[in-house]
């Protein structure tokens, strides 16, 4: 019996899928196993990651209780008792808890006037990518401060130069260290200058800005204490 047309593109049509069928299934044969150890492999990365993720929640909300605790002691006039706590984060803590026990550490060193100690672990802290740049560079500014005797000025200047700028966080600090590394190095008029910029900006905390008066008026600057005169009137 002869195969009419539509019967007849039935049985191709037929034949066409029985035929992808077969490639299917070589190539099922041949990549299955693969394909199935790809997923599984994927879904072990995804649990593995969402398990580390949880692991250091906890982790960090345990640190963050024992520095907390730290912080308790010292509060407390008991040194003896945070040192260790402090030690054991600075070695095994999270990027951040691990920065602020050294910090602390490197603080406590500087209160005891052990200038080298203090330096050594700020500048720990302030070259650590790992923790916050407000931390950094409060850290360098720490470490500078107990070096600052040993330092030549230009080494003082260029190393504030990203923090002694307006609108920084740390430029009245950073600004006065700097005018002074001018002053050492007979500079008087960048001195009186940054000591004058000092003087006239409101976002630095009052203390600095009546020294930067002096300073700017010593060194024949105008600089007008803006909070002196709010007083007055």
């Amino acid at each position: 019996m002869a195969l009419t047309p539509q019967s007849n593109e039935a049985f191709l049509r037929e034949v066409d899928e029985e035929l992808r069928r077969e490639e299917a299934l070589k190539l099922w044969k041949r990549w299955g196993v693969v394909i199935v150890g790809g997923l599984v492999a994927a879904l072990v990365a995804l649990a593995g990651w969402l398990w580390w993720q949880s692991h250091r929640a906890s982790v960090a909300g345990e640190q963050g209780v024992k520095f907390n605790q730290a912080m308790e002691s010292l509060g407390n006039q008991q040194p003896d008792k945070a040192a260790p706590v402090l030690a054991d984060l600075a070695k095994t803590g999270t990027d951040g808890y691990a920065a602020l026990a050294k910090f602390t550490q490197a603080d406590i060193l500087l209160q005891k006037q052990d200038l080298k100690g203090a330096a050594t672990l700020f500048a720990q802290v302030a070259g650590d990518s790992g923790a916050a740049e407000p931390l950094r560079n409060l850290a360098l500014l720490r470490q500078t401060l107990a070096e600052y005797d040993t330092l030549k000025p230009q080494v003082v200047i260029d190393r504030l130069r990203p923090l002694a700028v307006k609108g920084n966080p740390y430029y009245g600090t950073a600004g006065e260290m700097t005018a002074v590394a001018h002053l050492r190095m007979n500079r008087r008029d960048l001195a009186g200058r940054m000591f004058g910029e000092i003087a006239r900006d409101e976002n630095v905390p009052a203390s600095i800005r009546q020294r930067a008066v002096q300073m700017a008026g010593v060194l024949g600057v105008d600089a007008v204490d803006q909070t002196e005169e709010k007083k007055a009137g």
